[in-house]
This record gives C-alpha cells, sequence and structure tokens, in this order.
C-alpha cells in the first residue's frame, strides 16, 4: 500500500515511547496527514452500538458440500476494485442445511472484513436469503448518510488508518472492532450539499456495477438458451474414450474425457446450426510479449500513469464481466508490439479469464500469460469477435475451460489446444444481441444540465442501454471524480460540484 495520508517521524522521543506505553512497534508512532479536523468516527455513524449478533458464524470446513441452496460467504468476496460482494465458488460455499445460521442479509446492508483482507466493505445489491457470513464479517448498522460512510470507508484514508492501527501478525490480521476508531471527515463548507454529492456519486457508481453484473447475466442467458432450444434429436450417452479418439487428441488426461467434460460440451457438439474450433474463426492468433528485465533491459513498473509508458493488461488484472480491475504501467526504452482495437485478451495461464480491448488507446500492451487473437479484417467481425469472448467465458464460469487446461496451479491452455475449444456457429441475429450488450457504441453519456437532484436518474437512463464497456469505462471515470471529491475533503480544499466526464 503506498501511503499518501501516514507521516513516518524520523525520530522518536523517549516521552513518546513512555506514552505509548514502552512499545517499539514502529506501526504506533506514524501520524496521520488529515487537514481537515472536523471529523468523526466510524462508530458515530452507526444507529446504534455493535452487537455480537453483528458478527458473523463459523461454521468449519467439515459443513461444506459440492451442492446447498445455502452458502457461507467468505471475505474473498470482498474486493477493493468493487462496492458489491463478488459471489463465486470461492467466496461463496455450499454448506449444510442444518449448520445454516439464518442472518436476515438484505439489500443495501453494509458488511466489513475485520480479519484476513481487513477493512474491506461492500454493499448488498440484493436480499442475500440462504446467505449467512462468516465470523470475520461485521454487518453495520447504518441509516444515516450510508453511502458517504461506504465510500471513505472504500477509500485510501481509512485503509491507512485501520492499516497502522491494527498490529502486523504473522499469518492473519485481525482488526476486532478498531475500526470504529477510523476518523471519517467531514467538508467544513457547503457541508450538506458536498456530502450529497459524495453520496450521489457512490450511488451511481453502485447502479453500473449492478448493470455490468445483469448484462453479464443476460450475455449467459442468451448463449444457454439459443443452445438449449436448437438441439438435434440426439441425447446425451456418455462413452469411455475410444483408441482412436486418444490417437487424435493425442491427450490422456483423464478430465478431458471424462463425463462431465462430455457432459457439458454436448450442447456445443450437438448444436443444430454447428460449430467449429476456435482456430476456424477468422483470428490471427498473436503470443504476448515477455516482459522480463533480461530481455527488457530496463523496466519501471508503476501504479500511476507516466508520459512514455506502456499501459500494461495482464490475466490477473482481467474479470469475469471482460473488463480490467486496475491499471498498471510500464516504461522501458525497449519497442513492444501494442494491443490493437478488437484484440480478444485470453489469460491462457491460470485465468482463462478474457476481454475484448475496445480502448482508443494505441500503447497498451500485454504479457506473455495473455494470449492475442485478433480478428482479420472481413473474416470476423467485430460483433462475432465481441460473441466468441463472451461464449469463451461462458465456458469458463460452466468449467469447459478447466476440462481442457492442462498442469497446476490453476492450468494452462496454451494455443495449440485452441482446436479443443468449440464455438457454436450462432445467427447473426444473436450475435449481434449478445455484442449489444458488451459493446454499445455510439451512445452518447447524458451529462448537460445534471444536478444532484436529477443525476442519478438521468444516469440510470443510460445504464439500461449501455454496454458491459461503456458502464466500466463511466464507472471507472465516476470512482476517480468521487476519489479526488473525497481527497479535497480530507484536504479541507474547495470541492467543485459537477457531473462532467469524457469517454
Amino acid at each position: 500500500m503506498n501511503n499518501s495520508y501516514i507521516r513516518t517521524p524520523e525520530s522518536i522521543s523517549i516521552k513518546n515511547i513512555e506514552k505509548k506505553g514502552f512499545t517499539l512497534s514502529s506501526s504506533q508512532y506514524v501520524d496521520l496527514i488529515m487537514p481537515n479536523r472536523n471529523y468523526k468516527h466510524v462508530r458515530d455513524f452507526l444507529s446504534r452500538p455493535l452487537k455480537r449478533s453483528d458478527l458473523g458464524v463459523e461454521v468449519g470446513s467439515l459443513s461444506y458440500i459440492n451442492q446447498s441452496p445455502f452458502y457461507f460467504l467468505r471475505t474473498k468476496a470482498f474486493q477493493s476494485y468493487s462496492f458489491l460482494p463478488e459471489i463465486t465458488s470461492e467466496s461463496a460455499l455450499p454448506i449444510m442445511p442444518n449448520t445454516f445460521v439464518k442472518q436476515n442479509l438484505k439489500e443495501g446492508d453494509l458488511l466489513i472484513s475485520k480479519d484476513s483482507n481487513i477493512g474491506e466493505i461492500v454493499i448488498l445489491d440484493k436480499d442475500y436469503k440462504n446467505f449467512m457470513t462468516s465470523g470475520a464479517i461485521y454487518k453495520l448498522p447504518v441509516n444515516e448518510h450510508k453511502y458517504y460512510l461506504l465510500a471513505f470507508i472504500k477509500h485510501q484514508i481509512f485503509l491507512e488508518q485501520l492499516d497502522f492501527m491494527v498490529p502486523k501478525g504473522a499469518t492473519i490480521r485481525h482488526a476486532k472492532t478498531m475500526f470504529l476508531d477510523c476518523k471519517i471527515p467531514i467538508p467544513k463548507q457547503n457541508t450538506a450539499k458536498t456530502m450529497r454529492f459524495v453520496e450521489v456519486l457512490t450511488q451511481a457508481i453502485i447502479n453500473k456495477e449492478k448493470q455490468i453484473q445483469q448484462n453479464h447475466k443476460k450475455i449467459f442467458e442468451l448463449i444457454k438458451i439459443e443452445l438449449d432450444n436448437n438441439q438435434k434429436n440426439k441425447k446425451f450417452r456418455f462413452e469411455f474414450p475410444s483408441l482412436r479418439e486418444l490417437e487424435l487428441n493425442n491427450r490422456l488426461d483423464a478430465t478431458y474425457y471424462s463425463e462431465k467434460h462430455k457432459y457439458l460440451i454436448f450442447p456445443t457438439l450437438n448444436y443444430k446450426n454447428g460449430y467449429l474450433p476456435l482456430t476456424k474463426q477468422g483470428l490471427d492468433l498473436k503470443p504476448g510479449p515477455s516482459l522480463e528485465i533480461r530481455l527488457l533491459g530496463t523496466r519501471i513498473d508503476s501504479d500511476k500513469y507516466i508520459k512514455g509508458f506502456y499501459r500494461l493488461i495482464t490475466p490477473k488484472q482481467i474479470l469475469n464481466y471482460g473488463t480490467v480491475k486496475n491499471f498498471e504501467y510500464i516504461g522501458t526504452p525497449k519497442k513492444i508490439p501494442t494491443i490493437q482495437y478488437g484484440d480478444i485478451l485470453f489469460g491462457e495461464s491460470g485465468t482463462g479469464r478474457s476481454m475484448v480491448y475496445l480502448d482508443d488507446d494505441n500503447n497498451t500492451i500485454n504479457n506473455a500469460h495473455a494470449h492475442i487473437l485478433r480478428p482479420i479484417k472481413e473474416k470476423c467481425s467485430l460483433n462475432k469477435t465481441i460473441a466468441i469472448r463472451c461464449i469463451m467465458q461462458y465456458y469458463k464460469e460452466i468449467g469447459i475451460i478447466d476440462c481442457i487446461t492442462v498442469g497446476g496451479s490453476g492450468g494452462h491452455l496454451s494455443p495449440s489446444y485452441f482446436d479443443r475449444i468449440y464455438i457454436p456457429t450462432f445467427p447473426d441475429e444473436i450475435l449481434n444481441k449478445i455484442a449489444e450488450l458488451y459493446h454499445k457504441p455510439r451512445i452518447k453519456y447524458p451529462i448537460e444540465k445534471c444536478t444532484l437532484d436529477n443525476f442519478l436518474e438521468i444516469d440510470s437512463k443510460y445504464n439500461k442501454i449501455a454496454g458491459i464497456y461503456e458502464l466500466d469505462k463511466t464507472a471507472k471515470q465516476l470512482k476517480t471524480k468521487l476519489n479526488l471529491t473525497i481527497d479535497n475533503i480530507v484536504k479541507d480544499k474547495y470541492v467543485k460540484i459537477d457531473f462532467f466526464i469524457q469517454i
């Protein structure tokens, strides 16, 4: 973590050591730089003191099962790049019904992690009736200024405070309820209007994240419905591989020939309009460049833009939705091939996630773990490219990609196996519907005459017609505006209230 609000003293007096109870832990002597001395503590935003019933319950690993209507939510669902919980097979585990504890988790509840990734917070996007939280998660009873508190807890000013308050443990760190003592600055000038501005920005970002998830779900529904409704008159029947099949595929790993894999891929192989392998889709396969320092000579990494640096996209940055969670940059004098508009980036090592690059930045690169699938003009349109990417992600999330990969640590899917990824030949109508949910070009962001009173309504109308790419891009720009606003409040500077962003 880059501490921008924390000051480390060059020397410490004996008197100060005595005041701190003679502790020699260096973290106890850093200072918080917050010029705005008008603040409340987190506890002041709560409608009542925290109770034991606000804390989740541990069920133990013996309660984990393969399938269940009840789920155990872990802190892995809390990520710094999102206001919403990330529900995956690792963050929400099915558990035995007799160990489930009803917690009445409702839309709008704030959940905060006190252990492991301490201080991470999410707001629930819907009711989670069949979910319970782990013993590392508190549900915060907040009624007023919920979104203002949420915005500041998500910000670096809160995380840095908590970081130096919590002792550095050898394994997992435990914050207990120390987060209640963290300071939340309140604007001195134009207080009510400025706080409302923070809340409106936060709500707008949350709305966009919700819509991204909904578009993602609709894409998968389109793919599944098209496959299910257009099957040949043939029923799935599992057969063990023949010697001829083993010879043709040149593979002996059992998962590739498993009933699970054959069952999952059957709707594609039995699709009445046919299918073609990924290698026959009009895509030029290009490996990512190696960025090892022994090859580059000089390499400088940065999490902020520096003129002349390359923007870097790695598979670890790519999310299931086909967006990136953050920006990274590297500086090197060596000439590196850049990503082109319309390229598919596929994480061949570990993640299996993919995205279509749609930015106009022509100084962006990938690394050796992200393979480029570049559409060939007049052989693969942009809409077809986007649909192929979405089908590959669908395969990833239902388990097909994991059955094809080889090796450990999440598996590896090299281009030599791309001919085993079968893409159904969807009609143009379906391809276009899928593509529009991911990318809707030529729509204008309605920022004219936006005020605190009408922005959310106007922005919501835009969200309903925007694709995942546009939703993510506008959400990131609103986050930049929100972070600047919070930074100005912390530093007791003037806050300009406007909703202008450029896409």
